[in-house]
């Protein structure tokens, strides 16, 4: 059997084949060779999303921090505020205290008046103490230097009004105490208010005896004795008058008191004059004593005319036309 040649037409086609699947093969690698280009990961459609993601985060922090800020800088503004109101108060304070400063040259004759009373009730011991308690005796105490201690009888008339048992109740039990000291024995005692009621009823109208259980007994109740007081002693100072007199008695009442509310400094005066009579030699039915409290004047102007000063000037007079002493308390 012969053999029959190849024609050229068939080795062109194997030819082109060859050709063609080798151009598939670089068009192949040129494909994948895109696929994993760098640029292209970073361009994907994935890493995109994600960037916006991390730039949204961040402009949430920045909004964050913006919000705080803002927060802080508005409770600054109310801090500044506050110290700016606070400052605007205090220089009225300021202000007003200026003007109480500027005003005590104007209250220069209340205190020169209350330093005379003081000077005045601060006497020489009478010929009759000088008697009782010797030559060479020392006051015990110079508050209530001064008040012959010649009674045998004492009356005490309390101003039981809000001022004295708000400010002046510890000191009043500590002169009370002091008086009945320079008196260390008597043969009547008797307590009560400026309007006349009595701290024990049941001695009303009568003498108390002056025993040791009887004098603790009146300090411990002036701790808790507060009747209604109009502060001014007229009443009590009628009352004790007209009630305990009785010729040959020497009778001494101390009034205690801080201010003086009643109408007319004379008008009482007069009152008094009338009741406490005089009797032989110019002397009167009984002494009047006067403690005047200065917790209404400590450390405040207090102007002339003003109830302090009244009590003062009022207690001051009476006490000199009823054989007493004034004495006026200096602050503590």
């Amino acid at each position: 059997m012969r053999l029959r040649k190849r024609s050229s037409d068939d080795m062109n086609i194997a030819f082109l084949d060859v050709i063609c699947c080798g151009f598939g093969a670089i068009i192949l690698l040129l494909l994948i060779t895109k696929i994993m280009d760098p640029a292209a990961v970073v361009d994907s459609p994935q890493t995109t999303e994600a960037g916006i993601a991390e730039l949204q985060e961040q402009l949430f922090e920045v909004r964050g921090d913006a919000r705080v800020e803002n927060e802080d800088l508005l409770s600054k503004r109310e801090q500044l505020s506050q110290i700016k109101k606070y400052v605007a108060q205090l220089q009225g304070e300021l202000t007003v205290l200026r003007g109480e400063f500027n005003a005590t040259d104007d209250d220069a004759d209340t205190n020169t008046l209350l330093a005379g009373e003081l000077a005045s009730a601060r006497q020489a011991l009478t010929e009759e103490m000088q008697r009782l308690l010797g030559d060479s005796s020392q006051r015990s105490n110079d508050i209530i230097g001064g008040i012959p201690v010649d009674s045998e009888y004492l009356i005490f008339i309390i101003d039981t009004s809000g001022s004295m048992v708000n400010s002046a109740w510890p000191r009043l039990q500590r002169e009370i105490i002091a008086t009945l000291d320079v008196y260390p024995e008597v043969k009547g005692i008797q307590i009560m208010n400026d309007m006349g009621n009595y701290m024990f009823t049941r001695f009303r109208q009568k003498w108390m005896t002056d025993e040791p259980h009887r004098r603790r007994a009146i300090i411990r109740s002036l701790q808790n004795w507060t009747p209604f007081s109009n502060s001014s002693p007229v009443e009590g100072l009628e009352a004790a008058v007209r009630t305990y007199y009785e010729p040959g008695k020497k009778i001494s009442i101390f009034v205690y008191g801080d201010d003086f509310n009643g109408g007319s400094i004379e008008r009482v005066l007069l009152t008094i004059d009338s009741i406490n009579r005089e009797i032989e030699d110019g002397k009167r039915l009984v002494r009047i004593h006067a403690v005047g409290f200065p917790h209404l004047i400590a450390g405040r102007g207090v102007r002339p005319g003003a109830s302090p000063t009244r009590f003062a000037t009022m207690m001051r007079e009476m006490t000199y036309r009823n054989g007493g002493s004034f004495v006026g308390l200096v602050p503590e």
